[in-house]
């Protein structure tokens, strides 16, 4: 037996993780287009960001954010009754203080009774008036938010570098898996090359 058929799975193994990990980097780099033999190349996200941000501007715009949920969540009843307090102390504070302040002679005809009088009456009323002003504030807001350009312009002008740490960032594990894998399916194709190679002897 030809000892040096042993060597064959890890230079096959090597071969597979240095192919995943240039594949991997071709993905980032060159950063700028180059020529190489007349065939220009360039790393496949600098190449596709414009096409990768409209794609993730036009996702969080249509999918993953809803004016329609923000508007739900704006004028459920819950989220009134966690401002009431709120609401009933500054009522609290106008009436007994800055009422006597401003209007002296008024503030001397309103008791206890009527301050809470007062309190109820209005409470009840931001009660009718806060779902339909949250409402409206809702609709502008989605009239004056673009938030499909805002995402779009913010990821195509990332910078290389950036858009890089990012994704390296989120799927680190997962490139180095590639790697792996590349080594490993390399390490087993090179097995099977020496079980021919010896089959056939």
């Amino acid at each position: 037996m030809n000892y040096w058929l042993l060597l064959i799975p890890f230079i096959s193994g090597f071969i597979g993780y240095i192919t995943n990990l240039v594949a991997i980097k071709m993905l980032f780099h060159p950063k700028n287009p180059v020529n190489i033999l007349g065939i220009k190349v360039q790393g496949i996200f600098p190449k596709r960001q414009q096409q990768f941000a409209e794609k993730l501007g036009k996702l969080v715009g249509q999918e993953l954010l809803s004016f329609a949920e923000i508007e739900a969540q704006l004028t459920a009843n819950e989220n009134l009754t966690k401002l009431t307090p709120v609401v009933e102390q500054h009522l609290d504070n106008f009436l007994r203080h800055k009422l006597s302040a401003e209007m002296p002679i008024i503030s001397a005809f309103i008791g206890e009774k009527t301050i809470q009088k007062l309190k109820a009456v209005f409470l009840e009323e931001m009660n009718l008036l806060f779902p339909d002003l949250m409402k409206k504030y809702a609709q502008h807001l989605e009239e004056d938010l673009d938030l499909e350009r805002i995402v779009t312009e913010k990821v195509s002008n990332f910078s290389s570098e950036k858009l890089e740490g990012l994704l390296y960032q989120i799927m680190s594990k997962e490139f180095r898996f590639v790697e792996i894998i590349g080594a490993v399916l390399g390490f087993l194709i090179g097995l099977l090359q020496i079980g021919i190679t010896l089959l056939t002897q």
